[in-house]
């Protein structure tokens, strides 16, 4: 965010004079400049190698430095890394600055947890494991300052309630930074040890080959979004009355897997599902579906072959897994009158059975151009009726409880809801229009 609030500013302004106090008593203690030095160098060059690898942030080598050095000495070493380098956002200078005064109230407070607990002397002696509790200590306070820190310039930044700023952030980050605790630990104890610094630095290659590990998983993960995002788009060009309505359809899916207690990778293809769920509407003529008029029963047939258009197009996109099952029969009916194939009960993927309700029920809550939105609780009740016959009714109340925690913001979706009708007919007797363009 380039225009930064000015209490943004002075929060800023605030935390760069605690740092600044921090690192006061380098003027009066004994700082064992070399090691500073050493560690300050292999800091920015991991930070440098993290930021071209994608990989996010590499706290092992400042939770060393807590592990080994006074708190002003240990906060000092993060200093080079941060200053010199890119912030990659603007303004470059106040987010440098931003970043360099938080580490350095970070690992000062590590190092003090740390030092408290007579961790300095657990690491020279090798005592463990009594070694991992002084350091517990100090990864509880060094991730407790970086997102009580971040909490907080996010509320002001984005002028959010201090309810909204922290949640989560604390229980998101203590996993990924323990971690990088006991590499840090580990890399204390060796420089300790007979062995010195260059075996402790060793420390630091596996560390580095996972770095580049996630980094790939990360492109690759980006590439299918960037995939996704694309025919997305391209649907929604051609049909303009649904616009948004893939994206809706995709959260409504993930929420009603994730209350079926769907592992997190299953959910996100139920994700994928929902969102791609009508990409087969490509191969269908534009002025189908830009009709004003009902359409003739030839015409439906030929907007009722989308989802196999659809299927066909995404059959060798291998991460899509189930989900290109789902694409293909979500308009199938538990009583064997829906299409493609007219499969019935169970021999409707389950996939396909949680789109389903998805898809109809933004498609009820969604104004179009020919008729307004539905409420939520209307558009629950038709879904609950229609249960057993055209939905499977675990979807349905799983629909309904996600609801009741998250509630739902339905959208306008036609390209001139102004136009929209008094009223709308019931799901079960839909018209040709809305059964098959949805």
């Amino acid at each position: 965010m380039e225009a930064v609030p000015p209490r943004a500013r002075a929060y800023v302004a605030c935390v760069v004079l605690a740092a600044l106090v921090c690192l006061l008593p380098l003027s009066v203690t004994r700082t064992p400049w070399w090691t500073v030095a050493l560690l300050a160098v292999v800091y920015a060059g991991c930070r440098y190698f993290a930021r071209r690898t994608l990989a996010g942030p590499f706290y092992p080598v400042l939770l060393a430095a807590a592990f080994l050095l006074p708190p002003a000495a240990a906060a000092l070493v993060p200093l080079p890394g941060v200053l010199l380098a890119r912030a990659g956002q603007r303004p470059e200078a106040l987010r440098r600055i931003w970043q360099a005064a938080q580490l350095v109230l970070a690992v000062g407070a590590a190092s003090r947890a740390h030092r408290a607990l007579g961790g300095r002397e657990a690491v020279v002696a090798s005592d463990f494991p009594y070694a991992l509790v002084p350091a517990g200590a100090a990864v509880l306070a060094f991730c407790l300052v970086l997102t009580a820190l971040d909490g907080g310039i996010r509320g002001l930044a984005e002028r959010m309630p201090v309810h909204r700023a922290w949640p989560g952030m604390f229980t998101r980050s203590l996993a990924p930074i323990g971690v990088h605790g006991l590499a840090g630990l580990m890399m204390a104890v060796l420089w300790c040890s007979p062995y010195g610094p260059v075996a402790a630095l060793l420390v630091l290659l596996p560390m580095c080959v996972s770095w580049w590990a996630y980094a790939q998983y990360h492109r690759e993960r980006a590439a299918h979004q960037s995939t996704i995002r694309a025919l997305v788009q391209a649907v929604d060009l051609k049909d303009g009355y649904t616009r948004g309505h893939s994206e809706r359809v995709g959260r409504a899916s993930m929420m009603i897997a994730r209350e079926l207690g769907m592992d997190d990778e299953r959910v996100e293809v139920l994700r994928f599902a929902g969102i791609l769920h009508d990409v087969g509407k490509l191969g269908v003529p534009t002025r189908l579906l830009r009709k004003d008029g009902p359409l003739t029963p030839e015409e439906r047939r030929v907007i009722e072959l989308h989802p196999e258009y659809g299927h066909e197009m995404v059959r060798g996109i291998s991460f899509l897994g189930e989900a290109r099952s789902a694409i293909l029969h979500h308009h199938e009916r538990l009583d064997g009158s829906g299409y493609p194939y007219g499969l019935r009960g169970t021999q409707i993927p389950e996939s396909a059975r949680v789109v389903a309700v998805a898809d109809a029920f933004d498609a009820m809550t969604s104004t179009r151009s020919y008729r307004r939105a539905r409420p939520v609780d209307a558009a629950l009740e038709e879904l609950k009726r229609c249960a057993g016959a055209q939905f499977d009714p675990r979807m349905v109340a799983a629909l309904a409880r996600a609801l009741d925690r998250y509630g739902w913001h339905p959208a306008v979706t036609a390209e001139d809801g102004a136009s929209a009708a008094s009223s709308s007919p019931p799901l079960s007797s839909a018209s040709g229009r809305e059964e098959a363009r949805r």
